[in-house]
């Protein structure tokens, strides 16, 4: 409960009255039975306010939210007293989220109905809470607000950024590949799953003619191949302390979970199936790959409240529990951040996968290294961090050449680049049938 304006005039009415008493231009009488009265007012206007019963409230929300994309949060607000209201509302979101539209204010008319909207942006993944709502009523006479909490509590899980999926549900496997960057060479017949029957085209090779079907259509026929389905892709990710790196303040491991999420919508558009295996230390998080509507489903509310840790990853610990867990012959896209210390314990994990799977390591590079590479040389402090910004990216590129002669597939690519690059060479690697 604290006074409002109203309240501030009448007892600066009183004071004024006061000093015309000093004065002795009013009575002693007079100044002490105006006291009385203002007190009256202002304890009958608190047990007014006492009495009023808070606005009714619900809270229209989705249970699950895409990180970083616009919300809007739906209040409705009614009114069961016989005057109109006037009420300044603040719902208790969950800290450090972006906001628009509030506090508000509205006027509540009796037995009606009030509806609006705020908007919000989720800042981090995870669980998170809304507490209630509060309300601040206005007393009667205006001389009194009180600050009430309503108990609307609600609970909501923040994913990764799925909502460019859902954009992409409309579209061809070809185009949503493109929509996320990948670069993508239209092939015909490549694949070795037979599809149909179509009318010859120009560039057609001819071997995949069907002479019988051109026979008894009077016309040359190509039989249309398609890219095996029914394979299995495991998305392991490096929780440790490496996704810890930011670019332009968007964390590493954010991304990661975005591009995952972007392959694993293709793949199993695809037909193929998904898991996933989170590593950080020596603990790690399973699911097995899953297949179809439900597959994306699964991978979300696996991974939506993973975290990057400040722990170093243990390579091999990893690639023991996927041996351990997959059975099935996978492409594995292990997403790490090689260092050139990693080289023999990331070299023996990766052949210890390889006697069963085929496997990718894909080498996030922070910005700030092609940035420092490529920077001005004028001064020695800039030719010293040029020259150190070299030998690092030198040293990585080591690596991952040690990788490539042992038959390994690797990627080096920055983060904003990562999720058109991984849905590239998964489908190269499928049109390719290395699976």
């Amino acid at each position: 409960m604290r006074p409002a304006a109203a309240m501030l005039s009448l007892i600066g009415v009183w004071f004024a009255a006061g000093v015309l008493v000093s004065i002795e231009l009013l009575p002693l009488s007079w100044w002490a039975m105006l006291g009385a009265l203002c007190a009256i007012v202002m304890l009958g206007d608190v047990f007014r306010l006492g009495r009023q019963a808070s606005p009714e409230l619900t809270r229209e929300l989705d249970a699950v939210l895409p990180l970083g994309e616009r919300l809007d949060v739906t209040l409705r607000l009614r009114h069961a007293g016989k005057r109109k209201r006037r009420v300044r509302i603040h719902d208790m979101h969950p800290g450090g989220w972006r906001v628009e539209g509030l506090p508000r204010t509205v006027d509540l008319a009796p037995s009606r109905e009030l509806n609006f909207s705020y908007a919000l942006w989720p800042a981090s993944r995870g669980k998170f809470a809304f507490d209630g709502c509060q309300v601040e009523l206005t007393s009667p006479w205006r001389l009194w607000h009180q600050r009430r909490t309503l108990d609307v509590t609600a609970d909501v899980r923040v994913f990764p950024n799925f909502a460019p999926l859902a954009r992409m549900a409309g579209l061809s496997v070809e185009l949503a590949s493109r929509s996320v960057g990948a670069r993508l060479q239209r092939r015909r017949g490549e694949g070795t799953e037979f599809q149909e029957l179509r009318d010859y085209r120009v560039g057609d090779s001819l071997r995949k003619v069907d002479w019988k079907a051109t026979a008894r259509a009077g016309r040359l026929m190509s039989r249309q191949y398609r890219d095996e389905s029914h394979q299995q892709v495991v998305l392991m990710l490096d929780c440790g302390r490496r996704m810890l790196a930011e670019d332009d303040g968007v964390g590493h491991f954010d991304q990661v979970l975005n591009a995952s999420l972007a392959l694993a919508y293709i793949a199993l558009r695809q037909g193929d199936s998904v898991g996933l295996l989170a590593c950080a230390g020596e603990n790690t998080r399973w699911l097995a790959p899953q297949q179809g509507a439900g597959g994306m489903d699964m991978l979300l509310g696996a991974g939506y409240d993973l975290r990057a840790e400040s722990t170093p990853t243990d390579y091999l610990h990893a690639a023991s529990e996927l041996q351990t867990r997959q059975r099935r012959r996978a492409l594995v896209v292990l997403v790490t951040n090689v260092r050139d210390e990693d080289d023999e314990e990331l070299r023996a994990a990766v052949k210890m996968m390889s006697r069963r799977h085929l496997v990718m390591v894909v080498s996030l590079r922070e910005m700030a290294l092609d940035r420092a590479a490529t920077g001005d040389t004028d001064s020695l402090e800039a030719a010293i961090r040029t020259a150190g910004a070299l030998r690092y990216l030198d040293q990585r590129d080591a690596v991952h050449a040690r990788l490539r002669r042992e038959g390994i597939a690797t990627l080096d690519v920055l983060a904003s680049e990562l999720s058109g690059r991984l849905v590239e060479r998964y489908l190269a690697i499928k049109r390719a049938g290395r699976l």
